[in-house]
């Protein structure tokens, strides 16, 4: 019988055991295993003894697969050929094995096995051996190898030299494995070990870029994102290879890192993992990423039990922040020693002590108790901030200042000494002047300000900023913890002030025309401090943190004022593009209102932008850009000019009228110029370029002269036009024909039923009630439409609509199952829960008196449908839309619309508005048991 006294009877092969029973045995077997582990988990295992007893769950079950397949192939073969050992490489190497990971296997010979001999033993070992784990529904990776093959893969490819480092023998020749275990650790020690290192360094700095560059990313990546799983294991990886080392405890005694250096490093690595085992857990399949909708059920999982969702996620990711920064700060500092050996000549090996030594001889400068070499700011001494604590705070200033890095030993002083920043030295004008300075550098403030934070001396100067460090943001759009969105906003800022790529030399030049360009580093430092307190009511919170801070740094009246306005309205410009029509002048005359100070706007402009920018990437966009920028000249003209700006409006539309009659457009008579620009209203001349009012002309003289060919103006057909806006990303499409009740939601479901994704809407009504509709649309995952198919499925459903009157709601259901079969997967209640408790369905139905505008607002989970059953409710409750701004961030639909009532005239009845609102809110609430999302 094959087996070991250890080994469990259900695993107690005979050669007589039938493959399909053993299979069955090694089900039951992972499945019995598997429970216990997780009972253990539950019960508060640490991540690595979880990880080492699904290994060797797994080892048992292979030694006695190997032992059988052995005995069987002696029993019908005789004697083996050659010696062969079963080799586990990777993760299951080191005994680190998650509930999905995968499992990497070598099949070891001898270097001077014949081929012929060992592909009969090859074969019957991957059919008895790894056939039974593919059943089992493993995901097994195999290799046979001999000795010299494997030198040889390891020499070619550096991903099979990184696996067979933890190669480690589970059954079959000791002897063989021991050689080949010893040749090895000679190879990789001895030949080129320098290249390894810098490889493997290239290979840290590519996928911390390919996984966002940042620890507090909302949604990380456990394995592979920064401060993941993968940092750990490259330090330990290169420590090997370079130091000769067994174990990751000889980097203390080789002066790589300190004791406690180490014990923080191993616990944080332990979190990790026992977060990747609860995520294994729960999914269905290998995942590695903590999403919104996983990351309540993960903490629910690691014992955070508190009732509040939002809060039991923000306790949870803190801790996984901290645990991450932990293994990025300690990877780093391991990688920056490891590279300093790198310098030495090829043919030498220095230890980091000899490295050091010999760079104490370069040409040295001294400041203010730090030693410059070579663009290096050391310390002069251990006790540098004992002597003077405000250093602290004037080393980031004069690195700065000398364009110079901060030496990794000065970078740990720093850390270890961070408590002597007191009430004192915060308050003292030596630290607040040099801070004030660092925030005075136009485009180097982010690095200065970054490894402030980084090091734990940010958040202890100014301690009001210290609350939002690892606070996590429960808005689907920000993808960053509030810490790292503000030093994000900044970093956009340094960029305005240094690059000069078209898109920010507009914003360079708004923020150059304001009394103090440099105070807005301040202002964005100091928008978000008011979350520390909670979401809601954080503007007005963030300026009553603001003050006392502002008078600590000697900010004088007039700026502490403008500070203090941008905080507490750094959103509203925003708001205003996303819900407001930007080409109405009731738009920019209300906002001008409520700025009253051109510096004021500017320096709202430029923050908006860096806000937007620093929240996540791919949310801004050109589309997005155009808006905004409208709103900031359109506002600003009217901030400067006043009550002359309607005299100027005027002559420009009378300017716009005789160059398109001098023009003599063809096909368009002059009466038909003039008709034209005696029935719109002035807002359609001042925000329509040239172009698309002669387009305009041109579709309306089509739509006149089909009508005499027409029964009835109900089956007149539309005319469209398709124009692509490549520098928007997007498609403008143009609709005119005979108004009519519904047009709206009529239109929208035509595009819904195309698969297209509506941004915004001009809708414009000349008084002979002619329609003339502006729709700015993008394929589903954004861009220009280029399905030539999406649009006649458009133009066939607009018939349909307006000439026979048909219900699209069905089509577009349809065509949105279509759409989201390609991208389904399996969700569960939580995401639900998740979107609830941070957006909660909202519909705002209000008079803006200012504008002389009823605006009807909501936000709500997106649904499939949404925007049509909305635009047909306000139809049904006999109003127009008259505009509309369209826009979906993460599945959150937030959508705008102008009504007016289908007489035209002012909507005043109260209660008429409650009805609609009520109608509203029972469109968007998302209905019961629903586990589809939009698309």
């Amino acid at each position: 019988m094959s087996g070991t006294d250890s080994t469990p009877e259900r695993l107690r092969f005979t050669t007589a055991t039938s493959v399909a029973d053993r299979t069955k045995a090694c089900k039951s077997h992972l499945q019995l295993e598997t429970s216990m582990i997780k009972m253990r988990h539950d019960a508060g295992a640490t991540g690595l003894s979880t990880a080492a007893a699904l290994s060797a769950a797994v080892d048992t079950m292979l030694v006695s697969l190997f032992q059988v397949a052995i005995d069987s192939w002696e029993a019908a073969q005789g004697k083996l050929p050659c010696p062969v050992t079963l080799v586990a490489l990777g993760g299951y190497g080191r005994a680190e094995l998650c509930p999905h990971s995968d499992i990497d296997l070598m099949f070891l010979f001898p270097s001077k096995a014949r081929s012929s001999l060992i592909t009969p033993l090859q074969e019957h070992l991957t059919q008895e051996i790894l056939y039974p784990l593919w059943d089992c529904g493993l995901k097994v990776g195999h290799s046979s190898r001999t000795v010299d093959e494997v030198f040889n893969e390891a020499r070619a490819e550096i991903q099979s030299k990184t696996a067979l480092l933890e190669s480690r023998r589970l059954a079959g020749s000791k002897s063989l494995y021991e050689t080949f275990s010893a040749a090895y650790r000679k190879f990789y020690t001895q030949e080129y070990p320098a290249v390894y290192i810098a490889t493997r360094l290239e290979d840290q700095l590519s996928r911390r870029d390919k996984y966002g560059n940042s620890v507090f990313l909302q949604e990380p990546d456990i394995k592979n994102g920064v401060g993941g799983l993968r940092d750990y294991q490259n330090t330990i990886w290169m420590a090997r290879v370079k130091l000769d080392i067994d174990n990751i405890e000889e980097v203390v005694t080789q002066n790589y890192l300190r004791a406690a250096e180490l014990k923080s490093f191993q616990h944080a690595y332990d979190f990790l993992l026992r977060v990747r085992n609860e995520l294994h857990f729960q999914s269905r399949r290998p995942t590695d990423v903590l999403d919104l909708e996983a990351q309540p059920r993960i903490a629910l999982g690691l014992g955070y039990t508190t009732p509040d969702i939002l809060r039991r996620v923000e306790l949870f990711m803190r801790d996984y922040y901290r645990a991450a920064q932990e293994i990025y700060r300690t990877s780093k500092l391991v990688e920056n020693r490891l590279a300093l050996t790198l310098e030495a000549p090829p043919d030498e090996k220095f230890s980091f002590r000899e490295v050091i030594r010999s760079r104490r001889y370069e040409k040295t400068k001294r400041l203010d108790g730090f030693i410059l070499r070579a663009k290096e700011l050391s310390a002069a001494s251990p006790d540098v901030f004992q002597e003077d604590p405000v250093r602290l705070v004037r080393i980031f200033r004069h690195s700065q200042r000398l364009g110079a890095q901060l030496h990794f030993d000065l970078q740990a002083l720093i850390r270890e000494h961070g408590h002597l920043i007191t009430a004192d030295v915060i308050a003292s004008e030596d630290a607040n002047t040099s801070f004030k300075a660092i925030l005075q550098e136009p485009g180097s403030v982010y690095p200065a300000l970054s490894l402030m934070h980084e090091l734990g001396i940010l958040g202890r100067f100014i301690p009001e900023f210290d609350g939002l460090t690892c606070l996590v943001q429960h808005e689907f759009y920000h993808r960053y913890t509030a810490d790292i969105h503000t030093l994000n906003t900044i970093r956009e800022l340094d960029r305005i002030l240094s690059e000069d790529t078209p898109i920010v030399l507009k914003y360079r030049k708004a923020l150059r025309e304001t009394s103090e360009p440099m105070l807005l580093y301040l202002i964005l430092l100091l928008h978000d401090i008011g979350k520390a307190r909670g979401i809601r009511g954080h503007a007005e919170n963030g300026v009553k943190i603001a003050e006392p801070l502002l008078q600590r740094l000697h900010i004088g009246k007039a700026n502490r004022e403008i500070v203090a306005f941008i905080i507490q309205h750094h959103l509203m410009m925003a708001r205003f593009w996303q819900k407001r029509d930007v080409d109405d002048p009731a738009t920019a005359e209300a906002f001008s209102q409520q700025i009253s100070e051109p510096d004021l706007l500017r320096f709202l402009y430029v923050h908006t932008y860096c806000d937007a920018q620093g929240t996540a990437s791919g949310l801004w966009n050109s589309y997005k850009d155009t808006l905004h920028t409208q709103l900031y000249r359109s506002s600003l003209e009217h901030l400067i000019h006043g009550d002359a700006l309607a005299e100027r409006q005027t002559q420009r539309i009378a300017m716009i009228r005789q160059e398109l009659i001098a023009k003599q457009l063809p096909h368009v008579r002059e009466e038909e110029i003039e008709a034209h620009f005696n029935l719109l209203p002035d807002r359609y001349f001042l925000n329509t370029t040239q172009p698309d009012i002669v387009l305009h002309l041109g579709m309306v003289n089509r739509l006149l002269q089909t009508i005499a060919e027409t029964d009835s103006i109900g089956s007149l057909r539309p005319v469209v036009e398709w124009r692509d806006d490549l520098n928007r990303s997007l498609t403008v499409v143009h609709v005119v024909t005979w108004d009519r009740a519904g047009l709206f939601y009529k239109l929208a479901g035509a595009f819904s039923v195309a698969g297209l994704s509506i941004l915004s809407s001009k809708v414009v009504s000349r008084n002979d009630h002619i329609a003339i509709d502006t729709f700015f649309v993008t394929e589903p995952g954004g861009g220009v439409v280029e399905n030539a198919k999406a649009q006649k499925l458009f133009n066939d459903a607009l018939e349909k609509s307006l000439m026979h009157n048909k219900d699209l709601l069905p089509e577009i259901l349809r065509q949105a199952e279509k759409q989201a079969a390609a991208k389904r997967y399996s969700r569960d209640h939580s995401r639900a829960e998740m979107v609830q408790a941070t957006f909660p369905p909202r519909v705002d139905i209000y008079h803006e008196l200012s504008m002389h505008r009823t605006i009807v607002e909501i936000q709500a989970p997106d649904q499939i449908g949404l925007l049509f059953r909305v635009a047909k409710t306000i139809s049904e409750h006999k109003f127009d839309i008259t505009f509309a701004r369209v826009g979906t961030e993460r599945h959150i639909a937030i959508d705008s619309f102008y009504i007016v009532d289908v007489s035209d005239e002012a909507v005043s009845d109260a209660n008429r508005l409650h009805t609609l609102r009520d109608a509203l809110t029972e469109v968007v609430s998302p209905p019961r048991n629903a586990t589809k999302t939009a698309v």
